[in-house]
């Protein structure tokens, strides 16, 4: 499948941190877990409909403060002492490899917006 790079990471992402997320201990899956997920989820879902939209920047902003808020939910789960701080660089590495993707797809949508 021809998929664009940032999209596949993400799916990536998913693929890799949900079945360790579903291993939460209770008190802390129904809460923290379950928004980890669900803003991966909607991370991914926002990546697909901004591919194909005529209006990507504003989108992608949006995309980015998601982003944001993944590493510090993520980051609170290394304060919690419920990732290991090997799990968590690893996580907090392909986060900010997305990240970086994420910004560069913005900077080119600036450039080719009429000034």
């Amino acid at each position: 499948m021809n998929e664009l790079p940032i999209i596949q990471k993400t799916h990536d992402l998913i693929k890799w941190y949900v079945p360790i997320l579903n291993r939460l201990p209770r008190d802390h899956k129904f809460m923290l877990g379950d928004r980890i997920i669900a803003g991966l989820y909607d991370l991914l879902e926002g990546l697909i409909r901004v591919r194909y939209a005529k209006e990507k920047l504003s989108r992608l902003a949006d995309l980015n403060t998601q982003l944001d808020l993944l590493r510090h939910q993520t980051r609170l789960l290394l304060d919690f002492q419920l990732l290991s701080d090997q799990r968590y660089a690893y996580v907090s590495q392909l986060v900010n490899t997305i990240g970086t993707d994420l910004g560069g797809w913005i900077k080119q949508q600036r450039q080719q917006q009429p000034a």
